[in-house]
């Protein structure tokens, strides 16, 4: 059964966002991905505003996948608005960078991110980075169920689940 959740790609580098999206689409996920290239496209598909505002063709993310070296906005800023805003701070942002720099990672957690992840230079183990975060993020974490009411995170309150 494929899981029922849509991933968000922050990610600038056009090499590190095919790895990925070949690794979500061996899990089942791809067709749920949905990529932009810059910390602005990730504001405006977030927020839905310019190309992104029809939510049939953006729908809210389950999961933010968030690089913090981005054109236009950087990706740390994403983060602080995202968290900033009541109708998305529960989505869960993992922070999928090169960045090893504890401050980085400092201020990654500070700012409310889920998960601190530094891509490996070795594209081995960059795949096997990826098995582990779908592993991790589509097996066996659970989603608050998002159509129930977008506006209100109070609502959020049954789970879609996939099992093992």
């Amino acid at each position: 059964m494929e899981p029922r959740v849509t991933i968000l790609l922050v990610e600038d580098d056009p090499a590190h966002a095919e790895i990925i999206r070949r690794n979500l689409q061996a899990s089942g996920v791809g067709r749920r991905l949905r990529h932009v290239a810059d910390g602005q496209e990730a504001l405006d598909y977030l927020f839905r505003q310019g190309r992104f505002e029809d939510p049939a063709s953006s729908p809210r993310p389950d999961l933010v996948l968030l690089d913090l070296r981005l054109p236009k906005v950087a990706g740390l800023e994403v983060l602080r608005r995202l968290k900033a805003d009541v109708s998305l701070q529960t989505i869960p942002v993992v922070v999928l960078t090169t960045s090893s720099n504890q401050p980085d990672i400092m201020d990654a957690y500070a700012n409310r991110a889920s998960s601190y992840l530094v891509k490996p230079a070795d594209f081995t183990q960059f795949t096997d980075l990826m098995h582990a975060f779908v592993r991790y993020w589509l097996d066996l974490n659970s989603y608050a169920n998002r159509t129930q009411d977008a506006a209100d995170p109070r609502c959020h309150s049954e789970m879609n689940v996939r099992r093992l």
